[in-house]
């Protein structure tokens, strides 16, 4: 990894460093209370997606837009996402969180669900966005697994090909099977139950409808995410099994390929992750920053401010949100040339 690692300015509160608590403390604290509206945008497949967008929305149609991608069974009701969310529209932006495939009030049409590397119902959402909203100035986020899916995007669509000023990648797990691995070991195996829980009882309401070789005692009996993705993601969404999906899932193989100005943010004992995930990845180019903490465990990074304990993340989003929409040329990355879409 070059010059475009840097470290983080979180601090976690004194007695609030450890890894679980800072990934548990979202999740423990009151969520934010976040004014929405409910979308339902039709896909070319005949599926959809639920879009949740923060109310009030700008008057103004060029105001800028900020959309986010949640976390595997995330939701608007995520803490992060409300957090995000509010952030934004609080700067005055046009804020949207996209549902994936099932992970909103309703179940969708078709027998498939979502997974790391699906980019295009994102692709689709970014072009319905450029359309309604061609003057606005827009940003895309990703939380977890959305933060993985978007780095894929950012990858497949080059520099020119998404109407983005920036992306910004939060806890992305850019090595899907050494994630899988981490995740089955020790305590980090707590997060396993509780996300393998949610997607066996998602699967398990559809069973019936989805072209799986997998009845309920199978089903039921799978112990960890890599047997899950092996059994449903994979044969849902046509791949050879759990490896060759997280092989054509990753993003993390891609980062040398970044052309839009993105940021990813990491926190170096984030229990999802294996240690050094970056020191196994490709070094990526002058449109890539990732800023890593030593601290901040899985979506956490929680700090002391005002004596109250807020989110880190958000601070740090809306510093670049605000970045990113000055008038033409201000910088992307206070230490090197802004890398804008035309190139200037």
């Amino acid at each position: 990894m070059t010059g475009q690692l840097h470290p983080a300015d979180f601090r976690p509160p004194r007695g609030l460093a450890n890894r679980h608590v800072q990934t548990l403390l979202p999740r423990l604290l009151p969520r934010r209370r976040l004014p929405h509206r409910v979308e339902i945008l039709e896909l070319p497949d005949g599926d959809f997606v639920e879009l949740a967008w923060a109310d009030p929305a700008p008057a103004d149609p060029a105001a800028p837009v900020f959309v986010l991608f949640h976390g595997l069974e995330g939701s608007l009701h995520s803490p992060y996402a409300r957090e995000l969310l509010a952030t934004a529209a609080g700067l005055g932006w046009r804020a949207v969180l996209m549902h994936f495939r099932g992970c909103g009030r309703l179940p969708n049409r078709l027998p498939r669900a979502y997974h790391s590397g699906d980019t295009a119902d994102a692709y689709w959402l970014i072009g319905q966005l450029g359309h309604r909203y061609p003057r606005a100035l827009k940003v895309a986020a990703g939380v977890s697994l959305g933060a993985n899916m978007l780095v894929k995007l950012v990858a497949e669509q080059g520099g020119d090909g998404l109407d983005l000023a920036g992306a910004i990648a939060i806890s992305a797990p850019l090595d899907l099977a050494a994630c899988a691995e981490t995740l089955h070991r020790g305590f980090a195996r707590v997060y396993e139950r509780h996300l393998l829980a949610s997607l066996k009882a998602r699967t398990a309401a559809r069973l019936d409808a989805l072209p799986l070789a997998l009845d309920r005692a199978a089903l039921t009996a799978l112990d960890s995410l890599r047997d899950y993705d092996d059994a449903v993601t994979a044969p849902l969404h046509g791949f050879a099994g759990a490896e060759d999906y997280y092989r054509r899932a990753s993003a993390g193989r891609l980062i040398g390929e970044l052309e839009l100005p993105t940021l990813l943010l990491h926190a170096d004992d984030d229990p999802f992750m294996p240690p050094g995930l970056f020191a196994r990845l490709p070094s990526p180019g002058d449109a890539v920053r990732v800023e890593v903490a030593r601290h901040g465990g899985h979506v956490g990074f929680m700090e002391r401010r005002g004596g109250r304990l807020r989110s880190w993340l958000a601070r740090r989003v809306a510093r670049q949100l605000e970045d990113w929409s000055r008038p033409a040329g201000g910088q992307a990355w206070p230490d090197r040339r802004r890398v804008s879409r035309s190139g200037s």
